[in-house]
Parts: C-alpha cells; sequence; structure tokens
C-alpha cells in the first residue's frame, strides 16, 4: 500500500495539472470578448476612493501565467503544495480581471447584466484578498508548507489575519460608490450600514494590519535564507532575486512615469517573483544564482542611485532656473551628471557587491600576495594549512573548506575551515607530479561558479598550498631522516660491536689459542697436534661464516652471485603463489639501486603472497628515462581506500626516496593492485 507522502512526491498527472491553465484560459477568452464589446466607451463607475474601472485584461493574463506555472511545479516531483498555491492564485487573479471586464461592460450597457451587483460586489469587495494571495507564496515556499517553529505560528497568524479582513472589508462601509450604474445594481449587498459612524476607524485598523500581515513573510524569507544549505540556499536566493527586481522595478517607477508601459511594467512586477519561484523548485541550478543575484544587486543599487541623484538634480535646477532656461540646462546637466557618476559608482558598487557574493576573488594578486605573506609569518604544518583553508573560504565566499596533508608516517594533516555540506569534491594538491594531498571544496556549483580567472586564482592558491604542504612534508621527512640515520647508525654499530665483541673476537682469540696448543704438541705428540689443527680449522670455518653473515647483512649476497634479476627469481621461488619475473635491457646497475629495487621487489612479493589472496603476480623491471622501473602487479583483492599505509607501504616509498624517487600504489577498476617505483639511475649512487 502506498504511503501518502510517496504519493505527495510523485508529479501531477497531465490532466490534473492543466486544470488550472484551462479554467484561467476560459477567463482570458471571456475578457477578450467582454473588451471588445466595450472597448472605446467611456467608464462610467468608479468605486470606493475613485477606484475607477480598468481593462481586466492585465490581471486575467497575470492569472494565467501563474496558472501555467502551477503546471510546470506540479509536473515536477516533490512540490505539489506550491503548485498547488500558485494555481489558486492564478485562477482567483483571472476572475479578477474578468468580473472588472464585465462590470466594465456593465457600466456602458442600457440594461443591467445578469448577475452585475455579484460582479460588482466582487470586483468591489471580494477582491480585497489579492493582498493574502501574495503573501501567502513566500510563506510556503519552498517545501510547500509553512516553517515549523515560532516563525510557523506567525505565519498561521498571519494567514489568518490576513483572510479576516477580506471579511471586515466585504461589511465595512465605504464611501458613496459613484452612480452611472444600471438600475437594480447594488454594489454593496454585504454592507452593514449601520457601521458607517466608524466605518473611517475600521478601514485604518484594517489597513494597518494589511500592512503588519507583509511584514511576516519578510521575516519568515529572511528566517529560512539564515538556516538553509546548499539546494535550499539557491532556491531561496531565486526569491531574493525575482523580489529584489520587483522592488527596483516598482522605485524606479515611482519617479519615472511610463506611460502606456505602466500595465506591462505591472505585469512584470507580478510574474516575476512567482517565476524565479517556479525555476527554484524545478531546476535551482539552471544558472548561476550567486552570479546572477550579484549582478543585480550591482544594476539595482546604480539604477536606483542614478534615478534618485538625475531626479534631485533635475528639482534643483528647475528651482534655481527659468522656465526658458530650465530644460536645455536639465538636459545637459543630467547627461553630465550620467556620465561622471556611472562609472565610478559602479566600478565600486561591482567590488563591493563581489565581495559581498564571491569572496576576494575579484582581487587576485591580493589574495595570493595576503596568503604568501601570511605562511611567511606562521609556524610550519598544522597552521599554515589552516591559512591555506581561510585563504580558499575568504577568496571564493565559500563555508567549507578543508586541506589534507599525507604525513610520512601514513597518517594525514587535516586542517578545516567551516562546517562540512553532505556534498564534497576533492582536488588533488600536487608538487613536481608529486601529489602531496587535497583540497576539499563543497562539491554542488562550484564548478558553474569559476569563470577562467577564478579557476587560475584557484589554481594559484592550491600551488601556495603545495608548497605550504611540501615544505611542512620536506621538513618532517628531512627531520625523520636524521632520526633514522642516528638511529640505525648507533643499531648497527651496537650490532656490529656485539657481533664483534661476542662472536667474532673470541672466536679469533680462540684459533688463536688453539694453535698455540697444536704448536706446543707438534715435539711431544705430532698424532694429537694434527688432532688439534684439524679442530681449529673446522673452527676458524665458523669464522669465516660469522663474517659472511656480516656482510650478508651489509648487501644481499645473491645480488653478487645471481645478479638483480637472479635474486628476485630465487627470492619468487619461495613464495606462493610465485611471482613472474620478467626483465628488459638493464644495462649495470648503481649498487645502491640494485639493493633499493631487490629490497621493494621483496617486499612487495612478500605482502603480494601474505595479503592479496592472488592467483598471479608479476615482476617487470626495465629502464624507462633514466631511471630503473619496479613494477609489482598482481590480481588479488587490492587495497580498501580508506585503509592507512601500513610499515611496509611507508618502508617502499622511503626506499624509493632515499635515493631521489618515487613509489605509488594503485589499485585498477579491473582488480587487483599495482606497484611501481622509480629509482633515478645516477653515476654517483
Amino acid at each position: 500500500m502506498n504511503h501518502p507522502d510517496d504519493d505527495a512526491q510523485r508529479p501531477a498527472s497531465w490532466p490534473v495539472a492543466a486544470v488550472f491553465p484551462l479554467l484561467c484560459l476560459l477567463c482570458v477568452v471571456g475578457v477578450g470578448l467582454l473588451e471588445l464589446q466595450s472597448y472605446g466607451e467611456p467608464v462610467l463607475w468608479s468605486y470606493g476612493d475613485g477606484i475607477e474601472i480598468g481593462h481586466g485584461i492585465g490581471t486575467a493574463l497575470v492569472g494565467l501565467v501563474l496558472a501555467l506555472l502551477s503546471t510546470v511545479v506540479l509536473r515536477h516531483p516533490g512540490h505539489r503544495g506550491i503548485g498547488w498555491t500558485l494555481g489558486a492564485v492564478g485562477l482567483f487573479w483571472a476572475l479578477d480581471g474578468l468580473s472588472e471586464s464585465y462590470v466594465r461592460l456593465g457600466t456602458v450597457s442600457e440594461d443591467a447584466l445578469p448577475g452585475m451587483t455579484f460582479a460588482a460586489w466582487f470586483l468591489g469587495r471580494f477582491t480585497s484578498l489579492l493582498p493574502a494571495t501574495i503573501v501567502v507564496l513566500p510563506l510556503l515556499f519552498p517545501e510547500g508548507r509553512f516553517v515549523r517553529g515560532a516563525w510557523g505560528v506567525a505565519s498561521w497568524v498571519c494567514m489568518s489575519v490576513m483572510s479576516v479582513i477580506p471579511l471586515a472589508y466585504v461589511i465595512a462601509p465605504y464611501d458613496e460608490p459613484g452612480a452611472n450604474l444600471p438600475p437594480g445594481v447594488d454594489p454593496d449587498p454585504t454592507t452593514i450600514w449601520a457601521l458607517e459612524g466608524v466605518a473611517d476607524v475600521l478601514t485604518g485598523a484594517l489597513q494597518a494590519l494589511t500592512v503588519i500581515g507583509l511584514v511576516v513573510p519578510v521575516g519568515v524569507v529572511v528566517h529560512r535564507y539564515r538556516r538553509s544549505r546548499d539546494t535550499e540556499r539557491d532556491q531561496m536566493r531565486w526569491l531574493l532575486w525575482g523580489a529584489l527586481v520587483t522592488v527596483t522595478t516598482v522605485a524606479v517607477t515611482v519617479v519615472l512615469d511610463l506611460g502606456t508601459l505602466t500595465g506591462v511594467v505591472f505585469f512584470v512586477c507580478i510574474t516575476l517573483t512567482p517565476i524565479a519561484m517556479t525555476v527554484a523548485v524545478v531546476n535551482p541550478r539552471v544558472v548561476s544564482i550567486e552570479d546572477l543575484l550579484g549582478r543585480t544587486v550591482l544594476l539595482s543599487v546604480v539604477a536606483l542611485v542614478l534615478v534618485a541623484v538625475d531626479f534631485l538634480v533635475v528639482a534643483a535646477i528647475t528651482f534655481a532656473l527659468d522656465d526658458e532656461m530650465a530644460q536645455s540646462q536639465v538636459v545637459l546637466v543630467v547627461l553630465l551628471t550620467t556620465v561622471l557618476l556611472y562609472g565610478p559608482l559602479r566600478n565600486r558598487l561591482s567590488r563591493g557587491v563581489r565581495r559581498l557574493f564571491f569572496g576576494d576573488r575579484a582581487n587576485p594578486y591580493d589574495v595570493v600576495a595576503g596568503l604568501a605573506s601570511t605562511l611567511e609569518s606562521t609556524d610550519e604544518g598544522a597552521e599554515q594549512l589552516a591559512a591555506v583553508a581561510r585563504a580558499v573560504a575568504s577568496a571564493f565566499g565559500v563555508g567549507f573548506v578543508s586541506v589534507e596533508v599525507d604525513r610520512v608516517s601514513g597518517e594525514r594533516l587535516v586542517a578545516t575551515y567551516g562546517d562540512r555540506p553532505a556534498e564534497t569534491r576533492a582536488l588533488p594538491i600536487s608538487y613536481r607530479d608529486t601529489v602531496a594531498g587535497r583540497l576539499v571544496l563543497p562539491a554542488r556549483g562550484m564548478s558553474s561558479r569559476l569563470s577562467r580567472r577564478d579557476e587560475e586564482l584557484l589554481g594559484d592558491l592550491v600551488r601556495q598550498a603545495a608548497t605550504a604542504a611540501r615544505t611542512g612534508r620536506l621538513a618532517e621527512e628531512l627531520q625523520e631522516s636524521r632520526e633514522r640515520l642516528v638511529t640505525a647508525r648507533e643499531e648497527e654499530r651496537r650490532r656490529i660491536r656485539r657481533d664483534l665483541h661476542d662472536g667474532l673476537g673470541p672466536a679469533l682469540s680462540g684459533v688463536v689459542f688453539q694453535l698455540e696448543s697444536a704448536r706446543l704438541l707438534v715435539d711431544r705428540d705430532p698424532d694429537a697436534a694434527k688432532a688439534q689443527i684439524g679442530s681449529t680449522s673446522k673452527h676458524v670455518q665458523g669464522v669465516v661464516a660469522d663474517v659472511r653473515r656480516l656482510v650478508h647483512d651489509l648487501r644481499p649476497p645473491a645480488l653478487d652471485d645471481r645478479g638483480l634479476v637472479g635474486a628476485l627469481r630465487q627470492q619468487a621461488e619461495q613464495l606462493s603463489p610465485a611471482p613472474a619475473v620478467e626483465a628488459g635491457d638493464l644495462g649495470a646497475l648503481p649498487a645502491a639501486v640494485e639493493v633499493a629495487a631487490y629490497r621493494i621487489a621483496g617486499e612487495a612479493m612478500t605482502n603480494v603472497a601474505r595479503h592479496a589472496a592472488a592467483s598471479t603476480a608479476t615482476v617487470r623491471l626495465d629502464v624507462v628515462d633514466s631511471a630503473l622501473l619496479v613494477e609489482i602487479a598482481d590480481d588479488g583483492v587490492g587495497i580498501p581506500a580508506d585503509a592507512q599505509a601500513g610499515v611496509g607501504m611507508v618502508g617502499l616509498r622511503e626506499r624509493a626516496a632515499e635515493l631521489g624517487g618515487r613509489c605509488e600504489v594503485t589499485c585498477p577498476s579491473t582488480g587487483g593492485t599495482v606497484v611501481r617505483a622509480w629509482l633515478p639511475l645516477r653515476s654517483d649512487l
């Protein structure tokens, strides 16, 4: 059985989603027919405080657009609340336009049209619900339901008030409506005229409540924006963008007389925010809303400032000059003001807006120079990585940055700025073709928000991070190398001293003692002397074996006896599965390279036998670009991505790094593990 929430998440069917557009289309057709009959006729009726009856086609088209938007939303899964609300609001606007056209036709008709009383009442009284239709959308956006908590309670109270206010308007007395209505038409059938004495107070109170009700959606939108993350944050930015363009347009039209374009501007102002909401719930990533919102803020502020300055200049000049000179002087001063003010104002505002929405990336030199200066004065290690994380976050205006560097010991040093989002992307931090770590950024939207210049800046910052990571890594490696060298040297000295003092020294002393005993027996007992010399010979052979053991510890003798390839094949024969050893023409290899290759290949083959659960393994040796390539591949289980590097893996990298080479361990998608080591073939090794 399907859960009700599952049905709410599915897209609505076409017949269901098309109900509102069809009803609104019928209203638009009806408005068109009514307007044709009343076109050119004078309007003879106004309502209340001089509200004249206009053409309903604009209002009806607004309703049709909202209904079409509701279809788009309903056909998208998961947003039925917004879709149904858009459709209902659109139908209400379309009915408002239809009633307006019907009443307009009724004022030019000799006889009362059927239902004229209801149409006049609906237009004059019931359409006071229009503010509620504007308020409900931002209260529900983007989830399709009221927000939880205190703001949710405020939303319910707001909608209750905005719904009760129209009911109060239905009964509140107005001033006497305009005359010339057809006989028998009563535009106020629900008015309680006994309240006429308090009509002004009641109307003023209702208007004040309406203004207060319009404040709550603003608070709800700000609350949702502050707590939003990721996709929801972009959805709220779309709403802010639509509201910003609408407010700017209205502010400009207050100062400028647009004449016949006023209707078009009204249509744009009403429909733009719902269009932005539709884009937000259907596909908020269709364009970079951060970039769009930033540019819109810039243009809006510039437009408002220029209009305000032009208005003040025109008013001042008109007041100061006489009428004959005013027109030419005003045009000249306005042009000069616009030219001189626009460029500097736009540049300053552009820097401020870009810093607000995109961080410091507009000034890449300052970002890189500031980071370099910070790194110079910051201690190595975690503090430098933290400085890099802060610089990247500031430059790109992101809330999360993590710089991760792999340490020699196999551990990972991490410096984090901000809270980690649900989705992230990792960029490798490379230094001279060696991956030293990674830079983790929010995954969503980063690629679409970065221009070519931004990508270059990110590359510069990553190189700074790589340098800082490499510097700290080299310092760490140097210190650890020094410690290992000192420890290894002292341990080797201790071992050799112990072997010489406790083993070889007494053994040689015993040889001397036995030879001296044999010398004393030569004259008295030749047979005993011979036996003594034989025993001494065996003792000397044991001493020679000890010497060979000491030599073996210094350099594997198999390398001298069989060469590198033969020594590896000998070692491979003792493992299961026995790896196949393949080699090209290696030529004469430096002794240090031979030992390192032998140790690396031996360790890797041992790991295959112990841990890989492989059926086959191959060791390949070849000379590539003046370096000995040692490759060990198997078809085993591979290495988990989150596994920490063990002592063996760290030892492989260290042996390669000691000769200035490198070693990498990869797990191909086909399975198994591949270990590759490049050992430079320098003559000084």
